[in-house]
Parts: structure tokens; C-alpha cells; sequence
């Protein structure tokens, strides 16, 4: 144990739990593979879930994540995945919420985005208090924005590259549905993620981590 830093071994994920979740974000990936809006955009929404899977199973036992980490990752990968089935504009969620709430628009891509802040913010967080110096604080508070806001402006420099090789073929990825302010909503709502995690996450992050509070605090 660091006792500068009052840590303990991480609070990790059981393999029964692990494969558990494995097996959640398969099958919603296998399902969302049968004949998908477009074949296209389901291919580069489901990039980040295919790449991550496997560097998760390589890593689980010489470093696993926290059970939080895992589970958020989780329900990121089946967030992107149903997005890809159907592509983000046009998700049934979306329409039906569009429908109740009497929205202008399908507004998944806004829950896509909000999620791209909201568990990035742990996984940045758990990254910077395990293999750097940084405690607990307003710095390591800031930073996790920071990053989660400079990925959001990386994804939609992606968006914007997809456009202008694929042109009009695009529109189904970039699911801007005609709103001139599509990519600054995507990364406010990416940035209100991060903060939210923070704040709703932190104890509970930090008791798995095995962070004890300091002293006075």
C-alpha cells in the first residue's frame, strides 16, 4: 500500500461478473449487426467498441479497472452499439422520447454525447490517480474535463474528416438532423458529462480505488 496516498488494492470485477458484462455487450453487438440501418455507420460506431474489448480482456488481470469502470464501460459500448444499429438519428428510443416529450428532434445523439463525457471522466480519473502523482483534488478535477473536452473536439474533428471523405454518404454518422449547432451541443454535453460523473462518482470511485479520505476532510 501507498501510504502517501492512502491506497489500498483496487475494488476490481469478479470473471463471473466479467463475463457477465462480456456477454451483454456481445449479444447487443451481434443483434445490432443483423441488417442495420446502414452498414456504414454501424462499422464506425462500433469501431470503439471492438477495439476496446479485446485490450480489456488482455488487461483484466495485470490491470484491472475498478467493478464502476467496468460497468459504465459496459453501458457505453451497448449505448454506441444500439446507436449504430439504427444510426443516431434515427434510434426508436430517440423517436419515442421525441414523441412523449414533443422534442424537435431525435435527441439520442445527445445522450451518445453526454455519455462520451460522462464515463470517459472515470476512466481519465482512474488513469491519472493510479499511474501519476496527482491526488484528489481541484487539479485532478479540472484535468478530467479537460481531457474529456479536448476527446469530444478529437471525435468531432472525426465527424468532420468523415465528411469530407464521404460526403452526403455521411449525414447518417454525423446525425446533425439540420442543427447549425450540433458539434458545439455535442461537446457542451460532453463536458456536462464529466462534471457530472465528478460529482456524483467521486466517493464511490475513490472507495474502490482504495482511497482514504484525508485527513480533515
Amino acid at each position: 500500500m501507498d501510504e502517501s496516498k492512502g491506497r489500498a488494492p483496487a475494488v476490481g470485477i469478479g470473471r463471473a461478473e466479467a463475463t457477465v458484462l462480456l456477454a451483454i455487450v456481445g449479444g447487443v453487438l451481434a443483434w445490432s449487426a443483423i441488417a442495420p440501418n446502414d452498414r456504414m455507420t454501424w462499422l464506425m460506431e462500433i469501431a470503439w467498441v471492438l477495439a476496446g474489448i479485446p485490450l480489456l480482456v488482455a488487461t483484466r488481470r495485470r490491470f484491472p479497472l475498478t467493478r464502476l469502470l467496468y460497468w459504465l464501460l459496459a453501458v457505453h459500448a451497448v449505448i454506441l452499439v444500439y446507436g449504430g444499429q439504427y444510426t443516431y438519428a434515427e434510434t426508436p428510443l430517440g423517436d419515442w422520447a421525441r414523441d412523449v416529450f414533443g422534442f424537435a428532434r431525435n435527441h439520442y445523439d445527445r445522450l451518445g454525447h453526454f455519455a462520451q463525457g460522462f464515463v470517459p471522466a472515470i476512466l481519465a480519473r482512474e488513469l491519472l490517480l493510479r499511474l501519476t502523482p496527482l491526488p484528489p483534488g481541484g487539479w485532478l478535477f479540472y484535468l478530467v474535463c479537460a481531457a474529456c473536452l479536448s476527446f469530444s473536439a478529437f471525435f468531432e474533428f472525426i465527424e468532420w474528416w468523415a465528411a469530407l471523405v464521404m460526403g452526403g454518404d455521411a449525414d447518417a454518422y454525423l446525425a446533425t438532423q439540420g442543427d447549425v449547432w450540433d458539434t458545439q451541443w455535442d461537446m457542451f454535453l460532453a463536458l456536462c458529462g464529466s462534471i457530472l460523473a465528478q460529482l456524483a462518482l467521486a466517493r464511490l470511485h475513490d472507495r474502490q480505488l482504495g482511497l482514504r479520505p484525508l485527513a480533515g476532510v
